[in-house]
């Protein structure tokens, strides 16, 4: 996919770095919140150094009384201590991921509307070479991540370093220096050998989430076209190469699996080797009288209490590297600026009489592949326009430059005196209205499919524009009527009643300018009538422009356009093209063979 591809190796650093940027003002929009997790935070942490210190005191005043002499005042007061200080310390968590949840999920909802609104607001071209559904579980995994960024790096790794750093210090403040020796050790060992396999294993879980991301890809593109795969009865061929990416990625995920068991039975190896080095230290020096068995206990306490969150910290440090494998591609899609932006402060554009001027227009997709060359006409005010020609010579292009889908690359196209690179893109689409080609439905009802059209209109309005575009009789005959659900990209209608659907969103949008694309291209005579008819009582005293490969629709335009190559070769009515005996009269000649007599000829 174009501008997808992975960044280098060495750009993972900078892209962390990057990506806690980004999320700084998500964290900063609900500071007391993150002011009230972190004094949870920091009273959990209190709660659970303490827990070992009291259970010190609990063995050392069992183990220096007897039964008869033991006074329970003292070891009670301690246990019920000891249970409010492991209470404290679940609460306190507990309390610290409530509270910081909020700005989580705003966080994750925010950044996943940036993609959104970032998706369309880049170029036809982009949408063109995607692949939805590799392009579907990217985002997905990149959101995810950002949650788990938040989750973990800023409530987390830092609290655990911090844990780490006082347990040190009790450890050295308290006891024999050997003990800090082995903890530091330990964690250096723990987190040199984390970084250096995760590192090793970060390639396969990014081979894995590719061919995870392929696979998706393959599967919802042959869902897509499920009506070509059954035409051509590659039921088979579609399985066996879905069945290849899906042996990719279970290669791939095997990869991933055994390295990380490599990963964790070596963090066991050194927390185990640690803990045992602290017992036999501590077990000596309780039998050189050195410190007492409760000391012993809150050493055990402490080295468990120490190890939990480093192993903890291991798989936060494996998971970062893995969330940060899944964002990349999603900030890379962030990063990528669009092809078609407005200029700094620009206006609405303003209609007046609805005229269109092309002047000397040419574009090329690239610079090896040139579309339209020096292409110049006029659209009056409510004069009808239709540009014909045979297929390949522009004639879709320049509706897609009207949209400014593109930016042309010489010239101006110009609405009411207006170059529409200078005025919003939102305004000019407002101001223009149109039935395309292929006209692709929402997988929603027919009723919400026309409100799509001016989503603020009222029932009546929906209804009295699908009355206008003769869909209501098709409707009666339907058991749920206008909440009949069209199904994807509407394949449970005909293209005929998507036609139709297409104009009743037009006529309820009422624009001023209005853009038929080879709009009964694919209908037979019947249904092309129907349409024809629909068009003519919609476009009635206004600015159209008709987009055709069929003449016998266009034959009563104010002025016909004949294009080929890239060029405008022919203007002018229906009969004054035929009497110039040219490149149109051809076309009409060639065209009336093929579907007989017409009563326009």
């Amino acid at each position: 996919m174009r501008g997808m591809s992975m960044p280098p190796e060495g750009a993972q650093g900078q892209l962390s770095l990057k990506t806690l940027k980004s999320l700084w003002p998500y964290l900063m929009e609900y500071r007391s919140r993150i002011a009230l997790a972190m004094l949870c935070l920091v009273g959990a942490k209190i709660a659970t150094v303490g827990v070992p210190f009291i259970l010190k005191y609990i063995v050392d005043g069992l183990d220096t009384k007897t039964a008869q002499d033991m006074t329970l005042a003292l070891p009670l007061g301690l246990l019920l201590a000891y249970g409010a200080a492991r209470l404290a310390t679940t609460l306190f968590g507990e309390l610290r991921d409530t509270v910081f949840g909020r700005v989580t999920e705003r966080a994750m909802r925010r950044i996943g509307l940036q993609v959104f609104q970032h998706l369309h607001a880049l170029e036809l071209d982009f949408h063109l070479n995607r692949r939805t559904g590799g392009l579907s579980r990217d985002i997905e995994r990149g959101v995810t991540g950002v949650g788990f960024l938040l989750r973990i790096m800023v409530f987390n790794i830092v609290p655990t370093l911090v844990e780490l750093a006082m347990v040190t210090g009790i450890l050295l403040f308290n006891y024999t220096i050997g003990f800090v020796f082995i903890t530091l050790g330990a964690v250096a060992s723990y987190i040199l050998f984390s970084v250096l396999v995760t590192n090793w294993r970060l390639a396969f879980v990014r081979e894995a989430n590719l061919a995870d991301s392929t696979s998706n890809t393959r599967a919802v593109d042959s869902l897509l076209n499920y009506e070509t795969v059954k035409y051509f009865g590659n039921e088979s061929f579609e399985a066996n190469r879905y069945d290849e990416d899906l042996a990719r990625w279970e290669q791939a995920r095997r990869k991933n699996r055994l390295s990380l068991f490599m990963l964790n039975a070596g963090q066991a190896l050194i927390i185990a080797v640690a803990v045992t080095a602290m017992m036999v230290l501590a077990a000596d020096q309780v039998i050189k009288d050195k410190i007492t068995i409760g000391d012993f206990v809150l050493i055990n306490a402490f080295t468990m209490q120490l190890f939990i969150p480093l192993g903890f910290l291991g798989f936060v440090y494996r998971e970062l590297k893995s969330a940060t494998a899944n964002i990349e591609r999603m900030f890379e899609l962030l990063d990528q600026a669009p092809g078609v932006t407005d200029s700094p402060g620009a206006p609405d554009l303003m209609i007046s009489d609805g005229a269109i001027e092309f002047e000397q227009v040419r574009f090329g997709y690239s610079e090896r592949r040139p579309i339209l060359q020096d292409v110049s006409f006029r659209v009056l005010p409510r004069q009808k326009v239709a540009i014909v020609g045979s297929s390949g010579a522009g004639k879709s292009t320049v509706v897609k430059l009207l949209f400014r889908f593109y930016d042309v690359t010489g010239g101006a196209i110009r609405i009411d005196g207006q170059d529409i690179r200078n005025v919003s893109q939102a305004s000019l689409r407002r101001a223009i209205g149109i039935v395309p080609q292929d006209t692709v439905l929402f997988n929603s009802t027919l009723y919400e499919n026309v409100r799509y059209g001016r989503i603020d209109a009222s029932r009546e309005e929906v209804m009295e524009a699908i009355r206008m575009a003769h869909l209501d009789e098709f409707i009666t005959d339907l058991p749920d009527g206008v909440e009949t659900l069209v199904g994807e990209r509407g394949l449970k209608l005909s293209g005929g009643e998507k036609q139709r659907v297409a104009i009743a969103r037009t006529i309820l949008k009422r624009p001023p300018i209005l853009v038929f694309d080879e709009a009964t291209s694919s209908l037979d005579s019947e249904s092309e009538q129907g349409i024809l008819q629909a068009i003519r009582e919609v476009s009635r005293g206004q600015t159209s422009l008709v987009i055709a490969h069929r003449l016998s629709t266009v034959v009563d335009a104010d002025v016909i356009l004949v294009m080929s190559h890239g060029r405008i070769v022919e203007k002018g009515s229906h009969e004054e093209l035929l009497a110039r005996n040219g490149t149109y009269a051809n076309l009409w000649q060639i065209q009336q063979r093929e579907e007989g007599p017409s009563e326009n000829g």
